[in-house]
């Protein structure tokens, strides 16, 4: 379980990293609403997100030393084939609060999380250049729904090996 972490800051503001809980949902949309262009529900990964909730145990929130949030992440279970996987997204740091280090550090904290829970691999739609800092790679072979650019398919293993002989689709988690 996740738990309250502080965590400091460049400035020494302590963030408290937790898990995300059902009365964080409103803040957290709104701060998905900010971060990212007008439309984003119409993109194909939200798309594997209907009727499917988010991993609870994973998905979390940072929120300054008054208590507003200042970050979030979420993650999703998935198939790629038949292989279960973790989708990550959305990741979002308040604009106020970027270039803090805060979104690494979310993601470092929930990566580690993912696997001590026994995950297997991460996948996620986003930048290569600044996803491979933290181990991601392009993922050949595993088809995003369209309209999705291939080359920003990316993956991590949480154990090794956990992609070789992985491909095809990805679709709604199916128990």
């Amino acid at each position: 379980m996740l738990g309250a972490r502080p965590v400091e800051r460049a400035g020494a503001v302590a963030y408290d990293l937790r898990r995300e809980e059902p009365g964080d949902a409103w803040e957290v949309e709104a701060l998905f609403d900010l971060c990212f262009a007008p439309g984003r529900e119409a993109l194909s990964s939200y798309r594997l997100r209907e009727g499917v909730a988010p991993l609870a145990g994973l998905c979390c929130v940072a929120r300054d030393p008054d208590g507003v949030l200042a970050a979030a992440i979420r993650y999703w279970p998935v198939r790629v084939g038949e292989a279960a996987a973790l989708l990550l997204g959305p990741i979002a740091v308040h604009p106020t609060r970027q270039g803090e280090g805060l979104g690494a550090l979310m993601l470092q904290e929930s990566l580690g999380r993912a696997a001590a829970a026994g995950h297997r691999r991460v996948l996620l739609v986003g930048d290569a250049p600044y996803y491979g800092r933290f181990g991601f790679s392009r993922l050949d072979g595993v088809e995003m729904p369209p309209p999705t650019n291939p080359a920003r398919v990316l993956g991590l293993p949480l154990v090794p090996g956990a992609w070789d002989g992985v491909a095809g689709p990805v679709g709604q988690w199916r128990p």
